[in-house]
């Protein structure tokens, strides 16, 4: 445990989608550090199993089932934890899904699908729970998932890509909004670079074009070649959020790469272009 997370080593932390991806890496990393873990997610079973892995360790787990897409879930959410428990430390609004296809092949079950989970989920999570943290007073955290996409282009990954660029935004408005209520609320916003997760497991591309399946595989093959580990980009990730750091990134060197060629993007005006390590994955 570093100095910056001993702030970790206690309080409730809530964190959505935390049955599985980057999510669980989270909630494990925060049982380690001694928070009181709140596992989220829309499976049951899944969230479930981590909060019990958690518990095993010594750490400290309940599982909740929560729907993300329906702000309501959200309330309940926050009135719940906040009932029980008084206060929450840290609030990680991590749940999101990626959808792949061509944008007007994508079912719009599965478009809607996208936009209020990537988006509207984190938007109404900040709604349900900023209220109550601001009425304890108490220093806390909100870490809200945007992505190395949210600084980039790619198409057939357009829902996910847009989504992430919201949230992105999102986040520096909430950044600023705070500083400008002079919280004691930190915000960051979670740049994940290429981590081993599922995210790219054909069984989460559920409702997609078929034709999506070529290009979710080659993806979830080369996360699987070159990702980092899960548990080490969560350290990384989870320190950088108890240093009050807006930007947090699980690889910064992607990061910094990907925001230069925003930049050089918006100077030149140029025409959109694929970039030429991932033209490979369109090919296949």
């Amino acid at each position: 445990m570093t100095g910056h997370e001993e702030k970790f080593a206690g309080g409730v932390a809530v964190i959505t989608g935390a049955g599985a991806g980057i999510g669980s890496g989270f909630a494990r990393r925060a049982g380690e550090l001694g928070m009181y873990v709140v596992v989220t997610d829309i499976n049951a079973a899944a969230a479930e199993a981590v909060a019990q892995d958690i518990r095993d360790k010594g750490g400290k787990a309940e599982a909740m089932v929560v729907d993300v897409s329906k702000p309501a879930e959200l309330d309940r959410l926050a009135e719940e934890v906040f009932a029980k428990h008084g206060s929450v430390r840290l609030l990680i609004n991590n749940a999101g899904i990626e959808t792949i296809g061509y944008t007007w092949e994508i079912p719009a079950e599965r478009w809607e699908a996208t936009l209020n989970i990537n988006i509207h989920g984190i938007i109404h999570g900040v709604r349900a729970f900023v209220p109550k943290m601001l009425a304890t007073g108490e220093e806390c955290w909100i870490a809200n998932l945007a992505s190395i996409g949210a600084f980039g282009m790619m198409p057939t990954q357009t829902a996910y890509m847009l989504t992430k660029h919201a949230v992105q935004s999102f986040s520096e408005c909430l950044f600023l909004e705070m500083q400008l209520k002079q919280a004691p609320i930190h915000v960051s916003s979670v740049i994940p670079g290429m981590i081993k997760t599922s995210i790219f497991d054909a069984g989460a591309g559920q409702g997609e074009p078929a034709a999506a399946a070529g290009h979710r595989k080659a993806m979830h093959d080369m996360m699987a070649a070159y990702g980092m580990d899960l548990a080490e980009g969560s350290r990384v990730m989870m320190e950088q959020i108890a240093a009050n750091k807006f930007w947090v990134s699980s690889q910064p060197e992607m990061t910094e790469q990907s925001l230069a060629a925003r930049v050089r993007f918006f100077q030149e005006q140029a025409d959109p272009q694929v970039a030429e390590q991932a033209r490979h994955l369109l090919e296949h």
